[in-house]
């Protein structure tokens, strides 16, 4: 006997109630696509402007949590790490907030971006307008495009003042965002020291490092160490990972994105479940077929695994078009969606798997079936 025929009879008999078990199974699939992807977006924002760029080692100051919340320390450091064999280019880089006045008269937080080559270090790495070589001219600053969200529209020959300077915007960057979205905005090293001298003059947050061919990357950055016992020296694969774990502990982010996604599990083996049940329950009589023909319960089993299986490739084709399409969606409002294709196949298989669990809510009740109620009345 052919289970598939039978199953597919049986979950189609009522398309209704096939068509809401499919419609939560997508629900399920989208929601978690969604929410992790969203937390793999929102975690890429933050280390991004460390993996897009050219420095192989980071130099920071002890204990530095993220990219975001550096401590200035001695600029003339970074001759010392010119001097170290394998190293070849080091430069400074500030990352600092500073403020920013608005045309409106309100004032919005900006993360200044300042060294002295950005092209050399590939910051930024998308420039929609302007040359970024021009930064060294003077009072000039290239703008993420993103800032127009929080500062309102802006156009390269505009001014804004910085910590109440004027400044003349002569380019425009894409793709540049940080996790807590306070725009980016780029300016020459020199001048983002002069924007807060109190804090920055003759100092630097970091000292960005570019490996020479065939150095060996850990003894360079233990050499970098040993001369500067009182930062901490760190290659950028390992940075990345600190600035995104520093994101996830200490928001939460992390714990709502499990709890979203347990949910939208919660949710498909519920539908799933309900509505494999209620159906085997119509159906007790085709069930004590099955047995009294010499089915036993692992025919049984295999005819709500295969209604199970329906249900989970539909649901999980659906819903991964749901999300698909709304990855537009997202980008037009600002949010990063990222789904990796390994992604894909784990949430492929774990959807099976869920759908499979919730059909042994039916098999335990069918397990127990008399075969001879296909005789009775």
């Amino acid at each position: 006997m052919s289970m598939v025929p039978v199953a597919r009879r049986i979950l189609l008999h009522d398309k209704l109630r096939f068509l809401i078990t499919v419609s939560g199974v997508a629900f399920a699939v989208s929601l978690v696509f969604i929410q992790v992807g969203l937390f793999l977006g929102l975690l890429d924002n933050a280390s991004i402007t460390i993996e897009k760029s050219n420095a192989d080692l980071w130099v920071t100051s002890r204990n530095t949590a993220n990219i975001d919340y550096g401590q200035a320390f001695p600029a003339n450091y970074v001759q010392r790490v010119r001097s170290v064999p394998g190293v070849e280019r080091a430069d400074n880089l500030i990352v600092w907030f500073v403020r920013l006045n608005l045309p409106s008269g309100s004032t919005e937080l900006v993360i200044a971006y300042g060294t002295e080559d950005f092209k050399r270090w590939n910051l930024p790495w998308n420039v929609s307008e302007g040359n970024v070589v021009d930064l060294r001219r003077g009072n000039y600053v290239f703008l993420d495009e993103s800032a127009s969200k929080r500062y309102g529209a802006f156009s390269v020959g505009d001014y804004r003042e910085f910590l109440g300077r004027r400044m003349k915007i002569i380019g425009k960057s894409r793709e540049v965002v940080s996790f807590t979205t306070t725009p980016v905005a780029f300016m020459d090293f020199h001048v983002a020291q002069t924007l807060d001298p109190q804090n920055l003059l003759d100092r630097t947050v970091y000292i960005l490092v570019k490996l020479a061919p065939g150095a060996d990357a850990e003894r360079v950055r233990a050499e970098i160490q040993r001369r500067l016992p009182y930062n901490d020296v760190h290659r950028k694969d390992s940075w990345a990972r600190n600035t995104r774990d520093y994101w996830v502990k200490t928001t939460g982010i992390g714990l709502n994105m499990y709890l979203t996604v347990f949910l939208g599990c919660l949710v498909g083996v519920v539908v799933v479940a309900q509505t494999l049940y209620t159906s085997t329950m119509e159906h007790f009589k085709e069930f004590a077929t099955v047995k009294a023909i010499g089915g036993g319960n692992v025919d049984v089993y295999s005819i709500l695994a295969k209604q199970a299986l329906i249900a989970a490739v539909l649901g999980f084709a659906f819903g991964a078009i749901m999300s698909v399409g709304l990855q537009p969606v997202m980008t037009r409002i600002g949010l990063k969606l990222i789904v990796p294709p390994a992604f894909s196949g784990v949430v492929f298989v774990g959807t099976i798997v869920m759908c499979l669990l919730a059909s042994l809510i039916s098999y335990w009740k069918i397990a127990r079936l008399d075969p001879a109620l296909v005789f009775r009345a």
